[in-house]
């Protein structure tokens, strides 16, 4: 339903005032090759594109493109592709956390800077899902997000692969002795079979699943394997409804919520899903001025089992899953936890958008009385050690550990860490816990996924295959074990892990949400006396503004002149 006529169009400023300017932006329109029937009077749609040819993830995006344009087209819109920069996260170092904010600045400035009425944002590995959408929340014009979609399961040696969590996997294995130089070789050509992003429940799926949640992607969108013919379809469908989205001024302040977010949050720790999920997701949430913070995840962990049964909590893979009726039939079977009438980008409710679902596999996707996991997917934890929080996924970690007391042995530093992890003569044992500083936001920079700690090669060697590790990085979503993540405030910015030393007592309860760090309080004021703040790792460039500006990890580590939300004014032509 229409609430908006050609003049209310944004572009119109572009194409239809009466002043010189009008010829310019016409005729160079002219210039490409289009006639004025192609674009006068229509939506204009950009497409922004996160293709790279170092973003493999995206390999298929070339060709989803053209198919998001022929939807376009067939609506009544005018589509224009826009190429943003593309975070591929086994390709950019040190991490792609780095740069997620600045994929969020430049959607929303090429957004506003353009003649553009909507948007179809198209992404799916791990960061750009999170910042095209916080640029386009932010600039708050009618999107619609295209999941880039899981590849396909790999096969070696009679095992199904995983991508990020079979790595981890065998390279302790490796590291242990069992699996020699050529299997390995072997493993490497094989995990990768297909365009799409990781297959596992890893921080792409978790976030293209708590898109779609949230209500940002047609239906089903984000389970479709990116080989799938059904993809190809979806790419379509995105472009034909962003132009009935353009006419209903169906933006994201209008539809989405504290509510949308509280689905997209229960849908993600049904799934098992990733830690990394938490930061970003505070991150989006506070671009539409809405306060998601720890405390809500926590409590809504309380009351979510996990039924999806996928790497790393369980076995199965994202194509496995999407067989077995995808994230349709997983919302269906738990929207009596839900906000079922939550609005979605279809203009339907979240209720009608799975009315029909089926699970066609019930060990893939499970009941709600018969869950992987009863609560605590994951999980958020605070005391003495991490007084704003720090983050774990009892899900793919040893319960054992789940409570834990033990002797901290540290690390200043990744380099640290990598110099002596593997020394034999490190004093250490399997009831100790790995502790690694300067790894957070600030520390790293740009927050890494180290957390995943490697464990000694001496304790492998004796069958150890998990210990509790604490560290102010975050972790792959792919990685399992019992690593305590985002620990805030980070050591570099003076938060008690700066304070922690060999020798010292720890302890994790899970049940109680506890992490203290058990020295008295006289002994850490006299070492944070001493602490002196590390030099800054960047003297210059995007790297100094990052340092300068990000904010903490309970914060969702977004720029602080970036928040609060708010108008921008928009650009004056002449």
């Amino acid at each position: 339903m229409k609430k908006i006529d050609v003049k209310d169009l944004r572009s119109q400023r572009w194409y239809n005032a009466p002043a010189m300017r009008t010829f310019n932006h016409r005729s160079r329109t002219f210039q490409i090759g289009y006639s004025k029937s192609d674009f006068e009077n229509k939506p204009v749609i950009a497409i922004v594109n996160t293709w790279s040819d170092f973003n493999q993830c995206h390999s298929h995006f070339k060709q989803r493109v053209e198919e998001v344009k022929r939807g376009v087209w067939q609506a009544g819109g005018f589509p224009i592709e826009v190429p943003a920069i593309s975070l591929s996260e086994p390709m950019m170092k040190p991490s792609t956390m780095l740069y997620r904010n600045l994929l969020a600045m430049e959607t929303e400035e090429v957004l506003r800077a353009h003649p553009v009425d909507g948007a179809v944002l198209m992404g799916g590995c791990d960061k750009t899902t999170p910042g095209l959408l916080m640029g386009a929340f932010s600039m708050n014009v009618p999107c619609i997000f295209a999941p880039a979609g899981p590849m396909l399961n790999a096969r070696w040696r009679g095992h199904t692969l995983g991508s990020g969590s079979d790595n981890w996997k065998f390279w302790d294995e490796k590291r242990a002795g069992n699996i020699t130089d050529r299997q390995w070789q072997e493993m490497e050509e094989s995990i990768a079979r297909s365009p799409g992003h990781c297959m596992t429940m890893g921080t792409a799926s978790t976030m293209t699943s708590a898109a779609e949640a949230l209500g940002v992607t047609l239906p089903g969108a984000a389970s479709i394997p990116a080989a799938d013919s059904n993809h190809s379809r979806m790419a379509s469908d995105s472009g034909r409804r962003i132009v009935d989205m353009v006419w209903e001024d169906m933006r994201p302040s209008s539809f989405i919520d504290m509510k949308s977010f509280e689905n997209a949050v229960s849908v993600i720790m049904a799934l098992g899903g990733s830690t990394n999920a938490i930061i970003h997701l505070i991150a989006l949430a506070r671009r539409l001025s809405i306060p998601l913070d720890l405390d809500i995840f926590d409590r809504i962990s309380r009351r979510i089992p996990v039924i999806a049964n996928l790497r790393p909590s369980g076995k199965f893979l994202m194509e496995d899953f999407y067989y077995a009726g995808g994230l349709r039939a997983l919302i269906r079977n738990m929207l009596s936890l839900l906000n079922a009438e939550s609005l979605t980008a279809n203009g339907h409710s979240l209720a009608d958008n799975v009315s029909d679902a089926d699970v066609f596999d019930a060990d893939v996707i499970r009941t709600l009385d018969n869950p992987i996991l009863a609560e605590g997917g994951l999980v958020v934890v605070k005391g003495t050690l991490a007084p704003n929080g720090a983050v774990l996924k009892p899900a793919a970690a040893s319960p054992h550990l789940m409570k834990h007391r033990g002797r901290a042995v540290t690390f200043e530093s990744r380099d640290d860490l990598a110099k002596r992890i593997d020394d034999p003569d490190l004093d250490i044992t399997e009831n100790d816990v790995i502790v690694l500083k300067g790894a957070g936001p600030v520390g790293a920079p740009g927050m890494p996924e180290w957390g995943a700690l490697p464990i000694p090669k001496k304790l492998l060697k004796q069958g150890v295959r998990d210990m509790l590790r604490i560290s102010d990085s975050r972790m792959s979503g792919t990685s399992f074990g019992a690593c305590v993540l985002h620990v805030s405030p980070e050591a570099a910015r003076g938060g008690p892990l700066a304070l922690v030393e060999d020798g010292d007592v720890i302890e994790l309860d899970v049940a109680e949400r506890r992490l203290d760090l058990l020295v008295p309080e006289e002994e850490l004021a006299r070492r944070r006396a001493l602490w002196r703040e590390p030099p800054a790792y960047y003297s210059r460039g995007y790297g100094a503004m990052f340092a300068n500006h990000v904010m903490s990890a309970d914060q969702g580590c977004d720029f602080d002149f970036l928040i609060p939300a708010g108008e921008t004014p928009e650009p004056k032509i002449y």
